[in-house]
């Protein structure tokens, strides 16, 4: 089944992604196993895992990976001292048995002895135990910050919304106020013409009179 999840990382999948790179270093396992059996359990890829690994959850656990290296290490020095401990000499054989010498090689192998569990003193547990608390408050912190900028983004949506419904309404009163002023100013025009064509109407027409010499001059407005 081809793995395709791309979902962000929980803080629990951290968790399991560390404590798994932990007990391969411990086991003297390599990481890259680590990340095989973690995106097994998680549906995600080792390329994935390592990413998530290196880039992030890494840095948080320095102290818990030197640990997990100095239980490696004393495992292995245990392993090799209980080797040297439990060897068995050669056995001698009676002669009447060397026809099965080629057996009885066998006999003379190591014999290899449950490893004694790695020696781990009470500062080594504390300091564990406050790198994995300063990870959780971590964690903690992260999600609160998270809903902080949830709401916030909420209340600038909300905000936005508003003004959005206060644009369209005064886009509605700008035409209303344009079509008033058009109107007016048509109003105002033909008060005008109106003013213009009363004004020529209350004008008396010119007189006329001719002088003795034949010619025609008008007379001024008022005189009889």
């Amino acid at each position: 089944m081809v793995k395709v999840r791309q979902d962000a990382w929980s803080h629990e999948d951290d968790l399991l992604l560390a404590e798994t790179v932990l007990r391969h270093i411990r086991i003297g396992s390599t990481q890259l196993n680590a990340f095989d059996e973690v995106g097994d359990k998680l549906n995600r890829t080792s390329a994935a895992c390592g990413f998530r690994w290196n880039a992030e959850v890494r840095t948080k656990y320095d102290s818990a990976i030197d640990l997990a290296k100095r239980q490696r290490k004393e495992k292995k020095r245990a392993m090799n001292s209980t080797m040297k401990k439990t060897r068995v000499p050669a056995l001698s054989l009676p002669p009447a048995f060397e026809e099965n010498k080629a057996e009885d090689e066998e006999v003379n192998n190591f014999v290899m002895a449950e490893p004694e569990p790695p020696t781990i003193n009470l500062d080594m547990v504390i300091q564990y135990l406050r790198e994995l608390k300063k990870d959780y408050h971590a964690s903690n912190q992260s999600k609160s910050t998270l809903e902080i900028v949830e709401k916030e983004k909420s209340l600038l949506q909300a905000k936005v919304t508003e003004l959005e419904k206060q644009l369209s309404n005064t886009e509605k009163q700008m035409v209303s106020i344009q079509e008033d002023y058009q109107a007016f100013i048509q109003i105002m025009d033909r008060a005008r013409k109106m003013t213009v064509l009363q004004d020529k109407g209350s004008q008396p027409s010119p007189a006329f009179r001719m002088d003795k010499n034949g010619n025609l001059e008008q007379l001024a407005q008022g005189s009889n």
